[in-house]
């Protein structure tokens, strides 16, 4: 069985589109895991995905702007929010490379109720904020509901330069495709679609996290060994896809 390579844009058409936003002003943090730790915790059908043996646990943070159809604004107030997510990276006995998400917290209740309902996605309704001051970025969250109420994430990234080639560990953290998720009874994935990442070098300020622990994992060893920024892209997802062998 082979794997889709990891390239800069999505290895197929989405047609048709049925969701339509923008991730802004987006942190990437991820720390090294080993596959058997977070094999555990992947929908059936799929299996952690690696570089050189080594998965990865991210803990990603950025504004989502306008969700809505594909074509149009999106909706004004209850499309756009802060958000802070727990990923893990996997791959389906199709090949097909993605994320499956831990937690999802955002800051728009209809929006987490509605993607509770429809996917089964892992969202939780938080406190949360975004603060830009220069090429400063803060995040916070604060966990409201349901489970793991009052856990908080507060991280501080300054971006840097422009990365005018990434390099293959880079790549293979933020350019994924689709998602994966149990929905059901059965797995499905998800796909997406957007123009190639414009990211940039990122230093760390100030990290203070429980987001990472309360969805289940172990709590990173030490500092992030990737800090990327991205000022963002503008996303469309497809249809969800079951994978037969799940059933």
């Amino acid at each position: 069985m082979s794997v889709e390579p990891v390239t800069t844009g999505p290895p197929r058409p989405i047609r048709p589109a049925l969701l339509g936003q923008r991730w802004d002003h987006l942190a990437f943090l991820h720390w090294p895991v080993e596959p058997e730790t977070v094999q555990p915790f992947l929908p059936a059908g799929t299996r952690p995905d690696t570089v050189d043996g080594i998965s990865y646990v991210g803990l990603i943070a950025f504004r989502m702007v306008g969700v809505g159809l594909p074509v149009g604004p999106g909706l004004p107030y209850l499309g756009t929010f802060a958000e802070t997510n727990v990923r893990l990276y996997s791959v389906d006995d199709e090949g097909r490379r993605g994320v499956v998400f831990r937690s999802l917290d955002a800051a728009r209740l209809p929006f987490v109720l509605a993607a509770q309902a429809g996917l089964r996605l892992p969202y939780k309704w938080s406190a949360m904020r975004l603060d830009r001051a220069g090429d400063r970025y803060t995040y916070r969250c604060r966990r409201r509901w349901p489970n793991g109420r009052g856990a908080t994430s507060r991280l501080e990234i300054r971006a840097g330069a422009r990365i005018g080639e990434p390099t293959p560990l880079e790549h293979f953290l933020t350019a994924r495709w689709g998602l994966h998720v149990r929905a059901y009874g059965r797995t499905l994935y998800l796909p997406n679609e957007h123009p190639p990442w414009p990211l940039h070098q990122a230093e760390l300020l100030e990290l203070d996290d429980q987001l990472v622990s309360t969805a289940g994992l172990p709590s990173p060893p030490g500092p992030p060994v990737s800090v990327l920024f991205s000022p963002g892209v503008p996303v469309r997802f497809g249809r969800p896809v079951p994978l037969a062998e799940a059933q």
